[in-house]
């Protein structure tokens, strides 16, 4: 059994979860997600916590127990907390502003860039530099979160873009005469 797999997963108060032989139904405060499971692969609840097994010792049913324990785990956590993505505008006359739902961005381009994420995303601009995107779906906040920074990716020579919170640029030398 794979070593993530073997990790219980701990359901905080106020988050039930409801296991059926294919899927497993998680509600909380920040809503209610669903994951299909594997057929190789058993999820057990055992008082407050969530058990990944492995049904029989194939390959497959392996790797599909880590990546269900992984994903159940994201979705446990989604729903109770909720996750959260900063992006920073790097560089002069870029900004964002949130209009209603949809997402405004000036990023020297001869046009406005207007992002409008999908259902159960938030999108926050507390300065005119900062982005924060919220939502309860790990894999969801990430993709609005790149869908965002490939409209101007950090170039290498002054470091001008959207680029993620903490996220390091390494700044190429100009070429010399």
């Amino acid at each position: 059994m794979s070593r993530v797999a073997k990790q219980i997963i701990a359901v905080p108060k106020g988050v039930t979860a409801t296991i059926t032989a294919e899927n497993v139904t998680v509600k909380g405060a920040k809503g209610t997600m669903s994951l299909s499971i594997h057929s190789g692969v058993a999820v057990v609840q055992e008082g407050d916590t969530l058990k990944v097994q492995q049904l029989n010792e194939s390959r497959d049913a392996n790797m599909n127990a880590g990546s269900t324990r992984a994903h159940l785990a994201n979705i446990v956590e989604g729903v109770s907390k909720g996750f959260e993505r900063k992006l920073e505008l790097v560089g002069v006359g870029y900004r964002a502003a949130a209009q209603g739902k949809a997402l405004n961005l000036t990023l020297g381009f001869s046009h406005p860039v207007v992002y409008n994420p999908p259902e159960g995303i938030t999108i926050e601009t507390p300065s005119q530099t900062e982005i924060l995107i919220k939502g309860s779906d790990f894999q969801k906040v990430g993709q609005v979160a790149a869908d965002i920074r490939a409209y101007r990716p950090p170039e290498p020579y002054k470091g001008k873009g959207v680029r993620y919170a903490g996220e390091h640029i390494e700044i190429k030398e100009a070429k010399k005469k």
